[in-house]
């Protein structure tokens, strides 16, 4: 397996990023996998020789142009033809990786998922899983970010492709679907939830549960919970912050370390043409290795053809 690692994207990019490449294939990547660096050659060369690791156990795609962190998305994928993200998705488009990973500028990874390797046919719009800590395990919030504003059938296709993920990747059978309201009963909610609720209830390939509310997050009540992309933006980055707060407080648990985001290292997006992982921009060298970990079972797993099935 080949896994394509965008060596130049992120807040600390190089250098976290090739240490964290680094770590997974000493700690956590099957022998088989391969990591594929994405970047400007020279640089990455360099970063391995001072961290002591060989250029041999790696494969280095050279990628010329960045795209910076503030630069306007769809300008960036036009004018930088050899930027790493590109690159990156050039490899995953071409097959010769076959999962593509950057903590780079999130806008150009969508522009990028959308214009070069495309939506899977009959998705409306692709969306992004963001993980969320359960008490017993983790769950997937359907859309995080990529859709502010969503219309009744996009959610309904969010609630699919969460569910075909997390059936597939975390290996759950029939995981429980829930839709985030402000209200358990069935009509609650914004003319987008209720309308959206209707979608969800007819829906014979989910595993329905009705309406839950934010409380419902960290219990057992579904798997998979589906919002608009603001919606669930506002609660990622809300555990984020808890996280730090309780960090400041040397509060130690067990449960609250799952709200660390390198934990999981990163999020995929769900509806394009292959596998493809977007990691936090301020990314360290632990996220970035249980990342790659991420993009191995994604991948092992066989769920981008799963879903291209689904929708046919």
């Amino acid at each position: 397996m080949n896994i394509a690692l965008d060596a130049m994207g992120g807040d600390y990019a190089p250098r976290s990023i090739i240490e964290g490449a680094i770590l997974a294939k000493k700690e956590i990547l099957k022998p088989t996998s391969q990591v594929i660096l994405v970047g400007q050659e020279d640089v990455i060369k360099q970063h391995l020789a001072e961290l002591g690791a060989s250029e041999n156990d790696f494969i280095i795609a050279n990628a010329t142009e960045v795209v910076e962190m503030g630069e306007h998305p769809t300008k960036a994928i036009s004018q930088k033809p050899d930027s790493s993200v590109v690159v990156g998705y050039s490899l995953l488009k071409a097959g010769k990786s076959d999962v593509f990973c950057s903590c780079g500028n999130t806008g150009a990874m969508l522009v990028g998922a959308m214009f070069i390797i495309k939506a899977v046919e009959g998705i409306i719009r692709p969306g992004i899983a963001g993980f969320f800590p359960k008490i017993k395990d983790y769950g997937i919030v359907m859309d995080v970010g990529a859709n502010a504003d969503c219309k009744p059938d996009v959610l309904a296709q969010f609630a699919e492709l969460g569910s075909i993920y997390v059936e597939h990747v975390m290996k759950k059978p029939s995981p429980k679907v829930g839709l985030l309201n402000l209200g358990t009963e069935d009509g609650k909610g914004t003319l987008l939830t209720q309308a959206a609720f209707q979608l969800l209830k007819i829906n014979k390939n989910l595993n329905f549960v009705g309406n839950i509310e934010g409380r419902d997050l960290f219990n057992d009540k579904a798997d998979v919970v589906v919002c608009d992309g603001f919606t669930g933006n506002v609660i990622l980055k809300m555990g984020e912050e808890f996280y730090e707060i309780l960090k400041e407080k040397n509060i130690k648990d067990d449960f609250v370390d799952k709200f660390d985001y390198s934990h999981v290292g990163g999020s995929p997006i769900l509806g394009v043409n292959g596998n493809v992982i977007i990691g936090h921009g301020v990314s360290n060298p632990t996220a970035i290795k249980n990342m790659l970990k991420l993009a191995e079972q994604t991948a092992e797993s066989g769920v981008s053809e799963q879903i291209k099935k689904a929708f046919k």
